[in-house]
């Protein structure tokens, strides 16, 4: 990708790339913007267990779940077996990074808190190989990769880099290892089409219209399917929807009396428990109300 800067006569001056010099100014970046980029919160910096040292340990308290990050400057690593080593490390001691939690945290962090389906590594590079991608190009594999440019005049780009809609199952290839069948049999990754599974065609295509409404509103909205929805994210989540039998349950993110809904069309569960985040949801069976629901939606951006 290529960054220009315009100009007052309305030329445009291409923005030099300044690598980083050091991974460790990689890691700074991150560890110090970790909820503004990933959404997640810092555990440990450099955290040390069984003569392994992982660079980041986060936890994701919208998942429940420890995350591992790793920053690689140079591209001769294999990300795949490095992932599934760390994931197997921590599902082998996960009283270590509990009492980590807590210590750090100054937290009460229980075992059967934790969400360990939902562990993932995160690795952070410059560039990946192309290998590098296809490796990891796996619908439920547990692995992201993130990419991070430096440029002239203190400009940073971060991208995750998405998978392609023709991703495969990652589990016909680990059966055959007994240590990656183990990881892969204990950490799930979920998809868009388990939650539409043997849900009727109207349904599917109802969201379908509201999923295509809300990465229309803006640029780089990444969906993700979690255990109990579908996550629309941008930084933040911005919205999650539940596939009912008979309709979409859908959440907003922003608190209670944050919301401009001059109709009155969101329930407030600010005070009741439910799977989405924010505190405001309505259940749609049509697309009635799709584009004033679009109009609320767009006020979390």
């Amino acid at each position: 990708m290529n960054l220009y800067n315009l100009e007052k006569n309305n030329s445009i001056k291409y923005i030099k790339e300044k690598p980083f010099k050091l991974e460790r100014d990689i890691q700074n970046v991150f560890e110090n913007n970790l909820t503004t980029i990933m959404g997640l919160t810092l555990v440990k910096s450099e955290f040390s267990i069984k003569n392994k040292r992982i660079d980041t340990l986060a936890y994701d308290n919208q998942s429940n779940a420890f995350i591992i990050i790793e920053y690689k400057r140079s591209k001769n690593i294999s990300v795949v077996d490095q992932g599934f080593t760390y994931l197997s490390l921590m599902l082998e001691n996960k009283a270590d990074f509990i009492v980590e939690y807590n210590e750090t945290l100054k937290s009460t962090l229980k075992r059967t808190d934790v969400d360990w389906s939902q562990t993932r590594v995160i690795f952070v590079s410059t560039s990946f190989t192309e290998n590098q991608k296809t490796a990891t190009n796996f619908k439920d594999i547990a692995i992201e990769l993130w990419e991070v440019k430096k440029y002239e005049n203190n400009l940073i780009s971060i991208n995750p880099v998405k998978k392609s809609k023709s991703a495969e199952s990652i589990k016909p290839i680990t059966s055959s290892n007994t240590k990656l069948a183990s990881v892969t049999k204990e950490i799930k990754v979920y998809t868009e089409e388990e939650h539409l599974e043997n849900k009727p065609e109207e349904i599917k295509e109802l969201y379908d219209a509201y999923k295509e409404a809300i990465l229309n509103l803006t640029d780089d909205i990444d969906v993700r399917a979690n255990k109990l929805y579908i996550a629309f994210r941008k930084e933040k989540n911005l919205s999650d929807i539940v596939i009912l039998k008979k309709g979409l349950k859908i959440f907003i993110n922003l608190t209670k009396g944050a919301l401009d809904d001059p109709k009155g069309l969101m329930r407030d569960v600010s005070n009741t428990g439910h799977w989405g985040n924010g505190d405001y949801e309505v259940v749609v069976k049509d697309t009635k109300h799709l584009e004033y629901i679009m109009s609320l939606i767009k006020q979390t951006i």
